[in-house]
C-alpha cells in the first residue's frame, strides 16, 4: 500500500489541506456558529476560547485526514470523481461521522447527536474537498 508514496501530487495534498483546513472557520464561525456552541452548552453569542490549540489541533488533525485519504485514494487506483463520492461516503459515514458521534456521546457534551450533525457534516464536506482536490489533481 505505501508503495503509492512515490506516485502522489504532493502539491495536490497541500491544496487540499488547505482547503480543509480553511472549511473549519467557515463551518464553525460563520455557517454554524451559535448552533455549534449550543451544541457545546454554551450560550448562542458566547466567546470561543483563542487559545492557539484550537487552531494548531484541527490543523494536524486535518493534515493526518489529508495525508490518510491521499494514500488511500491513491492505493485504491480513484480516478474519477464517483470515485472520489464513492470514497467520500465509505470514508467520511463509516469512520469520520461515525467516530464524531461516538466522541460526542459523554457527559461533557450536553447535546451529543446535534454536535455529532455538526461537526460530522464538516467532516464529510472537508473529506470530499479533499478527495476531489486529490482527484483533479492527480
Amino acid at each position: 500500500m505505501f508503495n503509492v508514496l512515490s506516485d502522489i501530487n504532493w502539491l495536490s495534498v497541500l491544496v487540499a489541506f488547505i482547503a480543509y483546513f480553511l472549511l473549519g472557520p467557515l463551518w464553525y464561525l460563520f455557517l454554524f456558529p451559535k448552533q455549534y456552541r449550543i451544541s457545546l452548552g454554551k450560550a448562542p453569542d458566547a466567546q470561543l476560547s483563542q487559545d492557539p490549540i484550537y487552531i494548531v489541533g484541527p490543523a494536524v488533525c486535518t493534515l493526518a485526514i489529508t495525508l490518510t485519504s491521499t494514500v488511500l485514494l491513491y492505493a485504491l487506483n480513484s480516478t474519477s470523481y464517483n470515485d472520489a463520492v464513492s470514497f467520500t461516503v465509505l470514508v467520511g459515514v463509516g469512520y469520520l461521522v461515525a467516530n464524531t458521534i461516538n466522541i460526542a456521546i459523554n457527559p461533557n457534551i450536553p447535546r451529543p447527536f446535534l454536535y455529532g450533525v455538526i461537526t460530522g457534516s464538516y467532516h464529510l464536506i472537508g473529506t470530499l474537498l479533499v478527495s476531489v482536490i486529490l482527484i483533479a489533481m492527480k
